[in-house]
């Protein structure tokens, strides 16, 4: 049985991914976030482990301790959704960067530029990609098309950036 536990839980690139998502919202709850159930869903379709979903105020310590308890319970990927755009209130990137020492440009990047074949306010995205100890944290579009479209232009690259940041090599 534990090694069948085991088989279900393992990718191309070795053991199932664990991502955490974090919502930064004033208007939605668990009931009514579409874009984080979404995110759920891509999640499992890949094969991989859900470890946790919450959401949070749009409060900047509050998305900053949602991020830090994520990755130190263990999430390889912490996805956060929402916040990133130019409202007095999207402190999502900040948040991130207060608790996470790495940049990695790359990822916030390329979904800038596969957003902006759908989108010319794809420019206005302020997210990032952070690392944290051995946790990506990469900040996603609260919007649920947005969101699915940002899953699309980087997911494939998760298992590798898991792997590296094990350790391993390229």
């Amino acid at each position: 049985m534990a090694a069948e536990m085991k088989q279900a839980h393992m990718h191309a690139e070795g053991p199932a991914v664990k991502l955490a998502i974090v919502t930064c919202s004033d208007t939605r709850d668990l009931a009514s976030d579409e874009a984080g159930a979404a995110l759920e869903k891509l999640v499992a379709h890949a094969g991989w482990v859900c470890t946790g979903h919450v959401v949070v105020r749009d409060d900047r310590a509050q998305i900053a301790e949602a991020i830090r308890a994520a990755a130190d319970e263990g999430a390889d990927i912490v996805i956060t959704c929402g916040g990133t755009g130019l409202s007095p209130r999207d402190v999502t990137p900040e948040a991130t960067a207060d608790v996470c020492p790495r940049d990695v440009p790359g990822i916030a990047e390329a979904m800038r530029a596969y957003s902006l074949t759908k989108t010319r306010r794809a420019m206005l995205s302020r997210a990032r990609c952070m690392q944290r100890g051995h946790t990506l944290v990469v900040n996603f579009p609260g919007s649920t098309k947005a969101a699915r479209e940002c899953w699309e232009a980087v997911a494939d690259q998760f298992g590798h950036a898991v792997k590296m940041m094990a350790g391993g090599g390229h």
